[in-house]
């Protein structure tokens, strides 16, 4: 049994993973895009160094920021953690929120080879021009990404002249199945807390120093790597470009974050056979008394 805990960023997932673990004698396995990347801490929300030493970890903080990592190489690196796991019969605490990845590790989800398509011809539109254009052909797809994911947006446009079919539709013809035994639980935490934890988890981080640590991982390994796509490392990299200033980059990480934990709850109530419950706390008991331990 693999338990996946979902929700949107700031709504107590890792927190009531570490919980579990700790009653199950579980081990805890990464289910978010950029919590792979070596450096990337106080913007990712990253569990800390002393929480993964008191309970094994998996999936975090092996990756170069220099890299490139995608879905596919996630599919592939989760699903040989979870075998050895489920192997090994350790209960097994999936968190985290990327749905994409989630359910391409967990669905059987094959990744084929794309048709090479010319787009050279959007080489000179800007980031939000060429997400008004995505609009256009896939507006379903565009309302997950945000306009400044350029190479996610791009890649929805080749999708779509490479096979005449927008990415959605195509989706919408593939029916997957899940591949392991699994309980897939959400926090549905109420929206105006959400937005509020939101807003102080993001003050917090630039008082952990959260510039600083953007401004060190750009001088390492550049500004161009899909790594700093991530909310909060973009906008520090614009400020430090001299583009917004330090109130706007606060604003625009906050506004940022909310809108996501928004994109979030549409894809996991669409895509996952999620049950919600208001808290970690009522998820907790929930999850125990559907493995049949009263002694949470």
């Amino acid at each position: 049994m693999i338990i996946v805990i979902v929700g949107p960023t700031g709504s107590g997932k890792s927190a009531l993973a570490m919980r579990l673990a700790r009653h199950l004698g579980g081990q805890i396995v990464n289910g978010d895009a950029f919590q792979v990347y070596q450096e990337l801490n106080i913007g990712t929300a990253k569990p800390s160094y002393e929480a993964r030493e008191k309970i094994p970890h998996h999936l975090y903080d092996f990756v170069s920021p220099s890299i490139d990592y995608n879905v596919k190489n996630y599919q592939q690196d989760l699903r040989e953690v979870l075998d050895d796991l489920l192997k090994k019969k350790k209960p097994v605490i999936l968190v985290g929120g990327t749905g994409l990845y989630i359910k391409a590790g967990l669905y059987d989800y094959v990744f084929e080879d794309e048709p090479v398509v010319d787009l050279s011809d959007l080489e000179k539109l800007t980031n939000q021009e060429l997400y008004e254009y995505l609009k256009t052909i896939d507006a379903v797809e565009a309302e997950k990404l945000h306009p400044n994911n350029r190479k996610r947006v791009l890649r929805a446009i080749a999708i779509y002249r490479g096979s005449g079919a927008s990415k959605t539709s195509l989706v919408a013809k593939q029916k997957h199945k899940c591949l392991y035994d699994t309980m897939f639980i959400g926090l549905d935490t109420d929206r105006l807390k959400l937005y509020a934890s939101i807003n102080t988890r993001v003050n917090r981080m630039f008082a952990a120093g959260l510039i600083d640590e953007v401004r060190d991982l750009v001088a390492k390994s550049g500004k161009k790597h899909h790594a700093f796509l991530a909310i909060g490392y973009k906008e520090v990299i614009q400020h430090l470009e001299g583009k917004m200033t330090f109130g706007d980059t606060v604003e625009a990480i906050q506004k940022n974050s909310r809108n996501y934990a928004k994109r979030q709850f549409t894809f996991f109530r669409n895509q996952l056979p999620v049950e919600w419950y208001p808290d970690g706390d009522t998820a907790y008991q929930a999850i125990l008394k559907k493995l049949g331990d009263s002694n949470g």
